[in-house]
């Protein structure tokens, strides 16, 4: 029987200090795997040692490390630490992402390149990277979370689900690319999540939102980690280029 045992894998999260990343982080530790915790900047160092710290309360390996997924040169880097480290890249989580909101007659360049350039720069850095490793172990499972803005979209977020809708098609085609080599490629759609970047929206968007679940509850970053295990599991060996939404039925 096949079950989610990640022993002797090694897992990169991007942005994996806090909130979705961090509970993603701290699932795979729970299931035996080592994971490096990336950071952007040293105002969010504190969030990635406190995780790392809790995956090694799990008896699992934890590494951090700074990098700014929008640089090449940072994400190289970054790679090259983990393999000096462990050898090896097995399952690559792209996590890190920001919102800059704002109506699209009052969008300015700088809020529109912001988050492409981190939520969908930043997936095709680090998937370029580390593919070349996972190749070569003809291997590897590449998770990219999108959101389900990048399906629907969504008024005052053009840039975010523009990025959002942008990480889908390329790992479509990354899907397509890299099959024969037995590396997966697949998206996590998350719907209303609670964390908080969600726990700071007003309470009255927090419940139209809730009022258009049909389960009837927002969703938490477990229900999204819970995936991401088994899109990297040998249970979806045979699941590539999808997209899993996990909203309670929001946008069905």
């Amino acid at each position: 029987m096949i079950d989610l045992d990640f022993s002797g894998k090694t897992v990169l999260i991007t942005g994996g200090g806090r909130g979705i990343g961090r509970e993603i982080a701290l699932s795979f530790a729970t299931h035996g795997a080592s994971v490096l915790v990336n950071y952007p900047s040293p105002s969010e160092k504190p969030d990635a040692f406190s995780t790392s710290e809790e995956i090694k309360q799990k008896n699992a390996q934890a590494l951090i490390y700074e990098a700014d997924v929008r640089s090449t040169e940072q994400v190289d880097q970054m790679v090259q630490y983990m393999i000096s480290q462990w050898g090896h890249i097995d399952i690559l989580i792209n996590n890190a992402g920001v919102t800059k909101d704002n109506l699209l007659l009052k969008m300015n360049e700088e809020e529109w390149k912001f988050v492409l350039d981190i939520n969908l720069g930043g997936v095709f850095n680090c998937t370029k990277r580390v593919v070349k490793e996972m190749m070569q172990k003809r291997m590897g499972r590449i998770i990219s979370i999108s959101s389900i803005m990048g399906l629907a979209g969504n008024a005052g977020q053009s840039n975010y689900a523009a990025s959002k809708a942008g990480i889908i098609a390329f790992m479509k085609s990354v899907a397509k690319e890299f099959g024969s080599r037995n590396i997966t490629a697949n998206c996590i759609a998350p719907g209303f999540i609670e964390t908080q970047m969600t726990k700071d929206l007003p309470e009255e968007v927090k419940k139209a939102f809730l009022s258009q679940v049909l389960v009837k509850r927002y969703g938490t970053a477990q229900d999204i980690a819970n995936a991401a295990l088994f899109l990297a599991s040998d249970l979806a060996s045979y699941i590539t280029g999808q997209v899993l939404v996990i909203d309670g039925g929001l946008i069905l």
